[in-house]
């Protein structure tokens, strides 16, 4: 697992399977408000392996920062482990999201499963989402002396939502703007929603310093922006962005095309 900052309060942990990234985010600390606000840290989706979540207490041990609850920006399995590395945290998400995992609880945890026994992984524990924290979306998370931005984020999945983190000037976006893959239909995604969430995260992006896809490297606002366009104008013509024509952009191409 690589481990990058990219500001004072965020750092950024990246799975060396699939790329999954994982956001951690310290609200402002005292010493930036003067007034003494607790300090409070939000892990925001989940690295995969064992090993790496195993990892992720130290880490934020190693820099003096509690978790204080758990984000996942949509329902997808590997997206959800945070509570594999802290059980005892609550985990908040989108009402979508909430909806979801409550309509087929053990949806996530047959899809964990599969992809263990494809690569022979054993955990020490299962999976259990437990209560789940719905929160509003569009809507505001507080965090120390700050607030974490909550936006919409459909189309990919049925559910989900994107957090700006606005001192930092950092999106997690989810599955959005990832420099691997192309748009991506789950079922019960929709080209629709999923061009309104480009165009919802589009004035984001412009403001960004840093953009965290669900997987991939860290872009800055500008390569974002490009990917932006880029998967805009794909979802307008079908036409594979000239970056994005590899094996595996192709084939969720031609599953995309069974959903259009």
């Amino acid at each position: 697992m690589r481990v990058v900052g990219l500001h004072a309060d965020v750092l950024v942990c990246t799975s060396a399977v699939l790329q999954t990234t994982c956001t951690i985010v310290r609200g402002p600390s005292s010493e930036d408000d003067g007034e003494g606000a607790p300090i409070e840290a939000f892990v925001i989706d989940s690295p995969v392996l064992p090993d790496e979540l195993e990892a992720l207490p130290g880490i934020l041990e190693h820099v003096s920062w509690p978790c204080t609850g758990l984000l996942a920006t949509h329902g997808d399995w590997d997206h959800l482990l945070g509570r594999l590395a802290f059980p005892g945290a609550a985990l908040g998400c989108a009402e979508t999201t909430a909806a979801r995992l409550t309509g087929d609880p053990g949806d996530a945890v047959r899809a964990l499963r599969a992809f263990d026994e494809r690569l022979y992984l054993e955990r020490p524990a299962p999976l259990q989402l437990g209560s789940l924290q719905a929160l509003p979306v569009p809507g505001r998370v507080d965090i120390g002396a700050g607030e974490l931005e909550l936006q919409p984020a459909d189309g990919h999945t049925p559910d989900g939502m994107a957090v700006w983190i606005p001192w930092a000037r950092v999106l997690a976006c989810g599955d959005y703007l990832s420099p691997l893959e192309i748009p991506m239909f789950a079922p019960g995604g929709s080209r629709s929603a999923y061009r309104a969430t480009l165009e919802r995260l589009r004035p984001l992006v412009e403001q960004a310093d840093h953009v965290v896809p669900g997987h991939g490297p860290v872009l800055d606002g500008v390569r974002a922006a490009a990917i932006l366009r880029e998967d805009l104008h794909y979802l307008e013509t079908g036409e594979l962005p000239l970056a994005r024509r590899g094996t595996s952009p192709r084939r969720i191409d031609e599953k995309n095309r069974e959903r259009w």
